[in-house]
């Protein structure tokens, strides 16, 4: 895997994947930028959210569960002092489908956080990782 950041100007870069997709990412304005794009330490959240979304995802979709739709809010705390990794991350997610086995959701998600996400699993070095969900008709 191999990515690309350009600085473009003041604190705003644009970072390209090998697959060809490209994201703006800014800072704030006390730090220079123009807050014209996400920060890079939201973008690690992001990543680690669609990355364990698409371990439940597949995961239920290989149990024969009829998801219909599913949303992951990641809430996180970072340290006080430098570097201000992330201490805690939650991850709740919300599951919409017709007649969904919560065991099976709850083996989904645990499997994603255990064995699969790499993201999580790796900023669960550094922070306490919790999942919870809930499941709606």
């Amino acid at each position: 895997m191999k990515i690309t950041i350009k600085w473009i100007d003041n604190m705003m870069m644009v970072g390209e994947s090998d697959s060809g997709h490209a994201v703006v990412m800014d800072g704030p304005e006390e730090l220079g930028g123009r807050n014209l794009g996400i920060r890079p330490m939201e973008m690690l959240l992001l990543g680690m959210g669609g990355c364990t979304t698409i371990d439940v995802i597949s995961t239920l979709k290989k149990m024969r569960e009829e998801v219909q739709n599913c949303y992951a809010e990641i809430t996180a705390k970072r340290a006080d002092e430098h570097p201000k990794v992330f201490t805690e991350i939650h991850i709740h997610f919300v599951m919409k489908g017709c007649n969904l086995n919560k065991k099976k959701v709850a083996k989904a998600v645990s499997l994603s956080a255990d064995k699969y996400c790499s993201a999580s699993i790796m900023l669960g070095e550094t922070a306490i990782v919790t999942h919870d969900f809930e499941v709606h008709e």
